[in-house]
């Protein structure tokens, strides 16, 4: 275990990790979850406000058990090898707001980065407009941290506040398995979608175990499809960018082997053709998160290890 933890923080671990998020984003979607979206931390994301009653769109609830798996498996990690370390109190309202933007970004386009080349790696040609956009966002972002835009050095915090999004993890798991109901009419307070993409789901073992092999690798290995772009514009650096790479040539061979690469524009899965409002809807995500330090991926991780 070492050894393959310190083949992670070589210059070799981003590719690595990134050819593994790019195989089981393209497996999730044979075991069951939506088309193109065998990973998206944004989706994820709206899909589990959803099961929580936080908006009441049908067709988008579930409980998704990768992002749980994400924020556990980064814990582990940052903890077994004595990386636990709390930290906050950096710009909070600040970054709150960005990734409030960041958020409605990607469900324009729908789709974090994650997912943008997950759409393109399966053929859906909708992606090259976001990815683009994400550029784009990601070059503004750039031009603010030139002129010395900065949200300020977090400061070291008790142990138990960086136990909050573990805790909370392990609790969506609990209402994931239990699935309690209350209320006179037996609804809520988790809510799964009968019909729809939040009806598309793989197994919850699969799911979990893909989540935590994902969320170690990534903290090990600093994964970020955001931070790529940033990097190689920035300081010509291509060691994160060799993660994107890789996981676009391992995406597409899986898709391909698996039946599941369909190019086009038209009729692809949880997509549309609007061209403008994709590579807008980037723009902002990739200004946002370029501004905040990093893709959803990323954020997420970092909430695991502190």
């Amino acid at each position: 275990m070492k050894g393959f933890n310190n083949l992670l923080m070589s210059r070799f671990g981003p590719a690595i990790t990134g050819g593994v998020v790019g195989a089981l984003a393209a497996l999730l979607v044979y075991f069951g979850n939506p088309g193109n979206m065998g990973i998206c931390v944004a989706c994820f994301t709206r899909d589990i406000a959803g099961a929580l009653g936080l908006h009441r769109a049908g067709v988008v609830q579930y409980l998704r058990p990768e992002i749980p798996g994400f924020i556990l498996g980064a814990f582990l990690a940052a903890f077994l090898a004595k990386e636990y370390r709390p930290r906050s109190g950096s710009s909070p309202i600040v970054r709150f707001f960005l990734g409030f933007f960041a958020m409605i970004g990607a469900l324009i386009f729908l789709g974090c980065p994650w997912r943008a080349y997950a759409r393109l790696a399966g053929g859906d040609w909708n992606a090259l407009a976001g990815i683009g956009g994400l550029i784009v966002g990601i070059g503004i972002g750039i031009v603010f941290l030139w002129r010395g835009f900065s949200l300020g050095k977090a400061d070291k915090s008790p142990k138990w506040a960086g136990a909050v999004m573990p805790l909370a993890a392990l609790a969506l798991l609990a209402l994931l398995f239990f699935r309690p109901l209350f209320g006179p009419e037996g609804t809520g307070p988790v809510f799964f979608s009968k019909s729809g993409p939040g009806a598309a789901v793989a197994p919850v073992a699969i799911s979990l175990a893909a989540g935590l092999l994902i969320g170690w690798m990534a903290q090990k290995s600093r994964f970020c499809t955001v931070g790529a772009i940033r990097d190689l514009i920035m300081v010509k650096d291509a060691h994160l960018f060799n993660g994107v790479a890789a996981f676009l040539v391992v995406a597409f061979a899986v898709n391909y082997l698996l039946g599941q690469f369909k190019p086009g524009f038209e009729s692809q899965p949880v997509a549309h053709t609007n061209q403008l409002w994709n590579f807008l809807g980037m723009v902002l995500s990739g200004l946002a998160f370029t501004l905040a330090g990093g893709c959803p991926g990323r954020q997420v991780i970092m909430s695991g290890e502190g």
